[in-house]
């Protein structure tokens, strides 16, 4: 599914400190009609997020200057950010990891590496409840099968 010429499905920040997967997320996404801003720090991603507020964040956990929950307790302790989605996509893929994203810190979604392109749209639509993507990504995954 790409959107019709013209017609934006959003901004996604996208904060991970390697550039080839900024890169590919990207590609991924403005395919399916996304606007894609990347960043390769935390501190440029809080800056980025405050200046753009996407309509969605996606946000690597380990990074060198500060870590994806640091970033993530800095959105939710600022009123005109912490109402944007979230959704981690990282490498961790420990159980506990999962539990602490998805319960205790109460991202919207948790995504480990690696992942199809086609999870990665579903779970995207499911967070921002866009059945059209959710669609989509499930005919990309019935075709890649096939």
């Amino acid at each position: 599914m790409t959107a019709p010429i013209g017609e934006s499905l959003g901004t996604v920040v996208y904060v991970e400190d390697e550039p080839a997967m900024i890169d590919l997320i990207t590609l991924i996404l403005s395919r399916h009609g996304f606007e894609v801003a990347g960043a390769l720090s935390g501190a440029e991603g809080l800056q980025l997020i405050r200046e753009t507020k996407p309509d969605l964040i996606l946000l690597d956990l380990m990074m060198p200057d500060m870590s994806g929950w640091d970033v993530y307790h800095a959105l939710r302790a600022d009123d005109e950010l912490s109402r944007i989605p979230v959704i981690v996509v990282t490498a961790r893929a420990a159980t506990i990891d999962q539990t602490l994203g998805l319960r205790i810190a109460k991202v919207q979604d948790y995504i480990t590496k690696p992942f199809s392109p086609a999870e990665l749209v579903r779970r995207i639509g499911v967070v921002l409840g866009d059945s059209r993507l959710v669609t989509a990504a499930d005919d990309e995954a019935e075709a890649g099968a096939g």
